[in-house]
This record gives C-alpha cells, sequence and structure tokens, in this order.
C-alpha cells in the first residue's frame, strides 16, 4: 500500500535509526513495534529515542509522573 503523506511524515519523523525501512510510514512503523511490544519513536523525547528503548515499560516511566 502506497503511503500518500510520506513527506510530510517524514518531516515529523524524529526516528535516528538509519537503515529504518519505515521511516515515513506511519502505519507500518506503528504496527512493526507494536508486534514488538514497544511504541514509535515519534512517542518518545529525543534523548531517550536516541537509546533505542522503546519499550512500553520506558514509556511509562518517562510519562507516569507528568499527568
Amino acid at each position: 500500500m502506497e503511503c500518500h503523506n510520506t513527506g510530510a511524515n517524514l518531516e515529523r519523523c524524529n526516528c535516528t535509526y538509519e537503515p529504518c525501512d519505515k521511516k515515513g510510514r506511519c502505519c507500518e512503523c506503528s504496527a512493526y513495534h507494536w508486534k514488538m511490544k514497544q511504541l514509535p519513536a515519534c512517542l518518545f523525547p529525543p534523548e531517550v529515542e536516541k537509546t533505542y528503548d522503546r519499550s512500553l515499560r520506558r514509556f511509562i516511566s518517562i510519562y507516569k509522573d507528568k499527568v
């Protein structure tokens, strides 16, 4: 399936994993990470995204005191 928003998505994508073939294709990225019990890079602050720890546990630990 072709994504018509790839260009706009790439402008917002903060994924630093260079060989990623899903950049700009958010539905594929989200499905891929969710299958591995992870969340996509766009849901993490830049300093955490760079660690590549995209686990649900890490996400919760970041935001649990902010709500």
